[in-house]
């Protein structure tokens, strides 16, 4: 397997420093080449208490190491500690996760205040400075390192501790081990599920990032949507509050929800984008904007503007007839691709469209029979973990299923399923 080496991508906690010019500077720390005691004696030891700190990629938050080290002719002079991190070699494909990669340090000498540890880089990796301290004992440093979730791809890792004088001189150096797992992924990398009860209540439920119990408990978001006949996705929606969605009342009116980044209170007051929808019998997201089937049968695409303004969508698109063959049709709001399931109970799914189509899906793959057991579909991201694009189904006993993807000649087919919540038949929309 080719391997790659890369330097961690790290961030001090509060501010970017600078190393100390007798250490090199933060762009160019030269190699030491001696470890010398002081008067003779041989260098100092380096213990770091309880073996290799677990870091938990994610959100759970900061962790902390304790090392202590031992100075042989111990001296009284000033001393300055850095922290070794070496370059990271991993399997090529997963290039693009150096650059999202934040290891954040923070250190603390003797018992003192933590403070940011600045790095630099060197040629072992990335370098990290940590407080300087005078001392004729022997000295404790407790380290403390918060990561993003990409970083639990690198394991363990033994990084070197140094101990140094003003001069240079090595008082004591040694291995200090982190080993990075997985954690929960941030807020804006997992999604949600929303859900409206039968009272018009909306719920929300986020996704927890771990593929065993995918979803948290409920949030209740607001009453009075049941003011409301359908409910569209149009983004990805995120933990931490973030994605948009359409919603159109009983007059026919469409109204426009985007994303307030409040996990609490997750869209912005609504705004009108206009009436004349009760002509359509199906409305669903693709791409950020929508497809919907008039009385006819006739499928419409409405693409989206970018605009950030109240003209969200262009003027629509005429798709093509015979979309009245579908009892069910259900796009992604963030993506491309739909599943359609037929009276007889046959799903189907389309991919990108590409021309000469000209339409906004290609020819449609047969997914399989049985699909009436399921009175809703919706789309989701990366709700088991595993999948980009995956489907939730439920049944007529309130039982929700999620439904691995593959991905295929531009397609997103649903293959085995999972059973990750019941009781929601109380639900009268789920999205």
């Amino acid at each position: 397997m080719t391997r790659i080496r890369t330097a961690v991508v790290i961030a001090t906690a509060l501010v970017v420093g600078v190393a100390p010019a007798s250490l090199g500077g933060a762009t160019a720390l030269a190699a030491p080449t001696h470890v010398t005691g002081v008067a003779g004696a041989s260098a100092g030891t380096v213990v770091q208490e309880g073996g290799p700190l677990v870091v938990p990629s994610g959100e759970e938050g900061p962790v902390t190491t304790r090392v202590k080290v031992a100075q042989y002719g111990a001296t009284s002079e000033r001393l300055q500690a850095r922290l070794l991190l070496p370059s990271i070699e991993y399997a090529a494909g997963d290039e693009d996760h150096s650059f999202d990669t934040t290891i954040t340090a923070t250190c603390a000498v003797n018992g003192g205040a933590f403070q940011p540890c600045p790095w630099g880089s060197g040629d072992w990796g990335s370098v990290a400075v940590l407080p300087t301290t005078t001392t004729v004992n022997d000295l404790t440093y407790d380290i403390r390192l918060d990561a993003s979730s990409s970083a639990r791809k690198y394991g363990t890792v033994t990084a070197t501790l140094e101990v140094l004088s003003e001069e240079g001189v090595v008082h004591a150096r040694g291995p200090v081990s982190f080993t990075f797992v997985q954690g929960t992924p941030e807020a804006y990398l997992r999604t949600t599920v929303l859900a409206r009860d039968k009272a018009g209540v909306l719920w929300q439920y986020p996704s927890s990032g771990h593929a065993d119990k995918p979803l948290r408990g409920r949030k209740r978001i607001g009453g009075g949507w049941n003011v409301y006949t359908s409910l569209t996705t149009l983004t990805y929606r995120t933990a931490a509050g973030e994605g948009d969605l359409v919603a159109r009342d009983k007059d026919g009116v469409l109204w426009y929800y985007e994303g307030s980044g409040n996990p609490d209170a997750p869209f912005k007051p609504r705004v009108r984008v206009g009436g004349g929808w009760n002509t359509y019998t199906a409305i669903t997201g693709r791409d950020r904007g929508l497809v919907a089937r008039d009385k006819t049968g006739v499928l419409w695409q409405y693409a989206p503007t970018h605009r950030d303004d109240s003209v969200i969508f262009y003027p629509r698109r005429m798709v093509g007839g015979g979309w009245n063959a579908y009892t069910a049709i259900t796009g992604q709001g963030a993506g491309h691709s739909a599943v359609a399931r037929d009276t007889s109970g046959v799903l189907w799914t389309y991919g990108y469209g590409y021309a000469p189509s000209g339409g906004p899906y290609g020819p449609r793959v047969k997914v399989g029979g049985g699909w009436n057991a399921y009175n809703a579909l919706a789309w989701t991201q990366k709700l088991g973990g595993e999948t980009y694009n995956e489907l939730l189904a439920r049944d007529g006993n309130g039982y929700l299923w999620l439904y691995k993807t593959v991905y295929r000649d531009d397609v997103s087919i649903p293959t085995t399923r999972k059973q990750i919540g019941y009781g929601w038949g109380i639900y009268d929309a789920i999205l």
